[in-house]
């Protein structure tokens, strides 16, 4: 097969696994086809790997040199082999071991990756067009991009990961020096990508040798580090859904800035898709919050969970029930609204949750599940819980349309959702969450809470949601108290 003729195939390969992503993506606009949608893309994403693989030995060897023109030589063989091997079952032992509750840090583990590895190809591309002819202008910007991106997204991942995981505290961590460090290494990083912006190219506009350019490039990626860590640590854990979504956004934008250096479409193509789609659901997920990208990422809200709440400070009283009579209400009532939380992710009650739904929908009763946009710790974690549990996709209903409901719902059930149903959001200007639009369980006739203690949400404050009249505490773990739920049910 002569060059003309390969390059030609490789490029129509290319166009389809590129079309398979556009056809995944869209495929996870919703949750009945989101499963499809992932498999598409991934398998796109397995043809296009292959196909750059066998392409560019094919490649080298047809030029000679014994397959050695672009560096595929029997090593670097050795090397990509056994990356494909080593990686490839590392992720699968990671996706077939992680439990559902750790799924957020586990993909904010995989955004480290994405934008450690285009930061590295980024530093090894300069590295060695560095005093090159290559050295253009416009091949600078791509690499130097790459590198900054790249960087960011490896640190801030990863304090993002140890967050969710409960090694660093979810609430959020000051940083010596505050906003003011963080505009420093800014700064530090944009000087530094002009320096080297300026002395690229045959006739730079600031001549720096090449070992001066090496320096400022370790101090760029330095400040890139470190503008990742003081970025994530004041964010509170109750932003985490929009930092990883944000996150996922820089990656893509890494990887495709790679593309560009690597003249490959593929990546290009990817990693754009990638960056766009994390980038519209970092909006949406704000507008969710009813707060601004930057108001997050500047305001630090969040207490973390484990801190008790006051009833007194709420102006009521708790009414505990009984798992007896929240049976009674929910068998006998003809329209209950299950609105899931992180406790039920924790619990990993989700398979429970599901059974109590078929219970009573056995019994003649109508059961939806109330889905808030950033209930969890990552974008769609509820919606992933329940679909693992085969919970009807009509049944998961989106805020803006499960909230008319709640005037005519019987019995609205909160498993360990708190933040997202918190009414001060509504009612008190002086609440950190105030005006972030919630999910109308107080207008419900009649509310039963599942939580294990009184314990806060991850903004740190007081949910009237308790006080209120209409509401039992059934205290309980949720998986311990659905169970008790499912088995009084039946035997009335």
């Amino acid at each position: 097969m002569d060059q003309a003729t390969l390059s030609t195939l490789f490029i129509l390969i290319g166009a389809l696994a590129a079309g398979s992503f556009v056809i995944g993506l869209h495929f996870m606009n919703s949750p009945a086809t989101a499963r499809n949608g992932n498999l598409i893309s991934a398998g796109g994403m397995t043809v296009a790997v292959i196909a750059t693989f066998v392409y560019l030995l094919l490649r080298e060897c047809h030029e000679g040199a014994e397959c050695a023109v672009g560096g595929l030589t029997m090593p670097a063989l050795v090397i990509i082999i056994g990356g494909f091997i080593i990686g490839g079952a590392a992720g699968l032992l990671l996706a077939l071991r992680v439990a559902m509750t750790a799924m957020p840090q586990l993909v904010s583990l995989f955004n480290a990756v994405g934008g450690g590895a285009a930061a590295l190809v980024a530093i090894f591309d300069y590295l060695n067009i560095v005093g090159g002819p290559k050295e253009e202008v416009s091949t600078v910007i791509f690499v130097i991009l790459g590198v900054v991106i790249g960087s960011v997204t490896f640190t801030g991942s990863i304090i993002a990961s140890g967050k969710l995981q409960g090694l660093l505290p979810g609430k959020p961590i000051a940083v010596p020096g505050g906003t003011v460090t963080t505009a420093a290494l800014g700064l530090v990083a944009l000087v530094t990508t002009i320096l080297l912006v300026l002395s690229a190219g045959q006739s730079p506009i600031l001549d720096l040798g090449s070992e001066i350019k090496t320096v400022v490039l370790l101090v760029l990626l330095g400040s890139a580090l470190t503008f990742g860590v003081t970025m994530v640590l004041p964010i509170g854990g109750a932003d985490m859904p929009v930092v990883i979504s944000l996150l996922n956004s820089f990656t893509g934008t890494a990887a495709a800035m790679s593309g560009f250096v690597l003249e490959s479409p593929l990546l290009i193509i990817a990693g754009a898709l990638v960056g766009a789609a994390g980038g519209i659901l970092t909006k949406l997920m704000a507008d969710a919050m009813n707060r601004s990208l930057m108001n997050i990422m500047l305001g630090g809200f969040g207490g973390g969970e484990g801190t008790q709440a006051d009833p007194a400070a709420t102006g009521g009283s708790v009414r505990e029930v009984g798992v007896d009579d929240a049976a009674i209400q929910l068998a006998y009532a003809q329209n209950v609204i299950i609105v899931p939380g992180y406790g039920l992710a924790v619990a990993q009650a989700q398979h429970a949750c599901r059974e109590l739904g078929d219970v009573l929908e056995d019994r003649g009763v109508s059961v939806n599940y109330a889905i808030h946009p950033v209930a969890g710790r990552m974008p769609g974690h509820m919606n992933v819980l329940l679909a693992e549990a085969n919970v009807p996709y009509p049944q998961l209903k989106e805020m803006e349309d499960i909230n008319p409901e709640f005037p005519r719902c019987d019995v609205a059930l909160v498993i360990g959702a708190n933040d997202v149903t918190n009414p001060v959001a509504r009612t008190d200007p002086s609440s950190p969450i105030y005006g972030m639009p919630i999910l109308d369980v107080d207008q419900a006739k009649s509310i039963i809470v599942i939580k294990r203690s009184m314990g806060r949400g991850y903004a740190g404050i007081d949910n009237t949601l308790y006080t209120d009249p209409k509401t039992g505490m059934l205290f309980a773990d949720a998986k311990d108290g659905l169970e008790k739920l499912i088995a009084a049910v039946k035997e009335l």
